[in-house]
């Protein structure tokens, strides 16, 4: 009996938002009375980052601090409509429809600006910072603030911006029903060491190497603390989580996160991560987003992992050490890729 070491790679190819065209998000931005931004979205927050990202993506779009934009993922009674928090769409749909309104509200607020300063928008820039100056003459300037009081108490105007994006409906082959699924990919490869123990049927994942291309990281932090998480959610997919065998009967399986099977911090491996840029000419800034690809590609790289030490192929979820010993049994021992 031994602990035998296994290597297992997989690689991705990861569709962004829902198929074949469409798939609307819409944003709303507005300025209040000193000169900050909220902008409205219905795409909720689930911890993939998606506040965060907005107001980066509305700063940037209305030339102002990032301290002074406040994002607001509200429901869907009082938001504008959005698809979901769901195929890893967020920053690639809902970023686009940001950008559009900030764009929006920004025009706005440069002719409110212009007003002010007796000059034409067109002449007028943003320095990130606060202010609005004349190009070429940057001793003429105004704040945002400013401007926003202006604008709301002085002239009678909404500094505010809607927009939507909303994919390109695919074309369809007549003689072969082929369509264009997507907009973008995300693509990604993965290496998992682990060893087994041929005599417990135990699994120990002792390092995990990456690679992700994500467009171009917005956050890179952000991103890198996504992969990490996402990833362990694939293992813990791979190797833990199970609702069987009596689903959906509630005896004889846990009934809280107390009894949920899930790997601890005792688990977690080293995770190397590598980010490649490539940005995508239709996604905010270039960014796409990693959303579900983090977690997907890490559990057929432990199937064949765990083949790769002991020669048993798992192809049910999730490879319990009680599936491992059986495939040991109907091999006639473990046997790993140098014995093959």
């Amino acid at each position: 009996m031994a602990i035998r070491k296994g290597r297992g790679f997989a690689c991705i190819n990861y569709p962004i938002g829902m198929n074949l065209g469409g798939d609307p998000s819409q944003a709303l931005v507005h300025s209040t009375p000193d000169g900050k931004f909220k902008v409205t979205l219905s795409s909720i927050d689930l911890g993939q980052g998606i506040k965060s990202v907005g107001r980066q993506i509305a700063a940037e779009t209305l030339g102002i601090p990032i301290e002074d934009v406040y994002v607001d993922t509200a429901d869907s009674d009082t938001g504008p409509h959005d698809m979901g928090s769901f195929a890893s769409r967020g920053t690639h749909r809902m970023g686009n429809a940001i950008i559009r309104a900030a764009s929006e509200a920004r025009a706005q607020l440069l002719e409110s600006a212009a007003e002010e300063l007796e000059v034409d928008a067109r002449d007028l820039t943003t320095d990130g910072k606060g202010n609005i100056h004349v190009r070429g003459a940057p001793s003429r300037s105004i704040t945002v603030e400013e401007t926003a009081q202006a604008a709301q108490f002085k002239q009678g105007r909404t500094l505010a911006g809607r927009g939507i994006f909303l994919g390109p409906l695919s074309d369809v082959d007549a003689d072969t029903g082929e369509m264009t699924p997507v907009s973008c990919f995300a693509h990604a490869a993965i290496v998992i060491d682990l060893q087994v123990d041929d005599e417990t049927g135990e699994v120990e994942v002792t390092q995990i190497n990456s690679a992700y291309e994500v467009g171009r990281a917005l956050n890179p932090k952000l991103v890198e603390q996504q992969l990490v998480g996402g990833a362990w959610m694939g293992v813990s997919h791979a190797l833990y989580e199970t609702t069987e065998p009596y689903y959906p009967d509630r005896s004889h399986r846990p009934l809280d996160y107390n009894t949920y099977l899930m790997p601890g911090p005792g688990q977690i491996a080293p995770h190397h991560i590598s980010i490649l840029e490539r940005p995508a000419p239709d996604a905010p800034f270039g960014g796409k987003g990693p959303g579900e690809m983090a977690a997907n590609p890490v559990i057929p790289a432990i199937a064949n992992a765990i083949y790769n030490a002991v020669g048993v192929r798992c192809d049910s979820l999730p490879i319990t050490p009680e599936k491992i010993l059986r495939g040991i049994r109907a091999n006639g021992g473990a046997v790993s890729r140098e014995e093959r």
